[in-house]
């Protein structure tokens, strides 16, 4: 028989929000993989527990090297753990390439369900949740993050990042000059921390407040977009929207892109509509 893959959801914070089903999962592992083992002791020392399986790193940097002998692992039937530094692996964290291949085997794949900063940033933001998209992390690069908000100008949904903290300003500044000033967002740090924060509000003040700078873990969440509020198609509106964004600091390839996403209408005809001058 093959062995079983148990993704375990871990504290984001507190560690008595962690679910009662973890502490014997680490205990009767017979493998557990951890993105940081160090974090991991500190885990089963707060729960006062001690693993007899053996113990193996499982992070970004080797998460395609250790994958198979994990795999090799379930084949040969033992019971193997996945978790993460806070919440549920796989989700922006390590583990969805050993889902795949787990999965791809045919062994059965199942979880402890535990906390996780989509959900609770979004359940606190005050903003819409009966639609909801999850958008993990930016890109770094300035030019590439615009793109993938212009990408989401008209997404009707309530939609939830994470961001570094000193990445934090630059992506609400993003977003106000993707989304507008006034689209209402909130800003959660430290979920669940001693120090936890929700700071709400429309973008605009939002990137005012970032300024003063941003410690902690951070979960954005941003409104959708109002239906109502949709770029005109004429060409008065649409220039006038291209133009918008270009004061913002915005490129004007990436301002065409976001007006054309916002309008509904392809990229080319805004592209002709703002240089028809030329």
């Amino acid at each position: 028989m093959t062995g079983v893959l148990v993704l375990a959801g871990t504290p984001i914070g507190q560690a008595g929000d962690a679910p009662p089903r973890l502490a014997a999962e680490l205990a009767g592992a017979d493998v557990v993989a951890a993105e940081d083992t160090r974090r991991l002791r500190r885990l089963t020392t707060d729960l006062g527990i001690e693993i007899g399986g053996r113990v193996v790193s499982y992070f970004e940097g080797n998460e395609s090297a250790r994958t198979p002998s994990l795999v090799e692992a379930l084949l040969n039937g033992e019971r193997v753990v996945l978790v993460t530094d806070a919440g549920m692996p796989s989700v922006s964290d390590p583990g969805y390439r050993l889902v795949a291949a787990a999965v791809e085997a045919g062994i059965r794949v199942t979880a402890v369900p535990g906390p996780s900063a989509v959900l609770t940033a979004l359940a606190v933001s005050g903003l819409p949740v009966d639609r909801f998209c999850f958008e993990g992390f930016l890109p770094r690069k300035a030019g590439e993050r615009s793109r993938r908000l212009a990408d989401l100008g008209a997404e009707q949904r309530t939609m939830v990042f994470f961001e570094a903290p000193h990445r934090t300003e630059a992506a609400l500044e993003a977003m106000r000059d993707v989304f507008g000033a006034e689209r209402a967002a909130a800003v959660c740090r430290e979920l669940t921390k001693t120090h936890e924060e929700v700071r709400r509000g429309p973008l605009g003040d939002l990137v005012t407040w970032a300024a003063d700078g941003i410690r902690g873990e951070v979960t954005i969440v941003v409104a959708g977009a109002d239906p109502a509020a949709a770029v005109a198609t004429d060409p008065a509106s649409l220039r006038a929207a291209v133009a918008g964004l270009e004061e913002s600091g915005m490129r004007r390839k990436d301002a065409i892109a976001a007006v054309a996403v916002q309008a509904g209408i392809p990229k080319r005809d805004v592209y002709q509509v703002v240089h028809i001058d030329d």
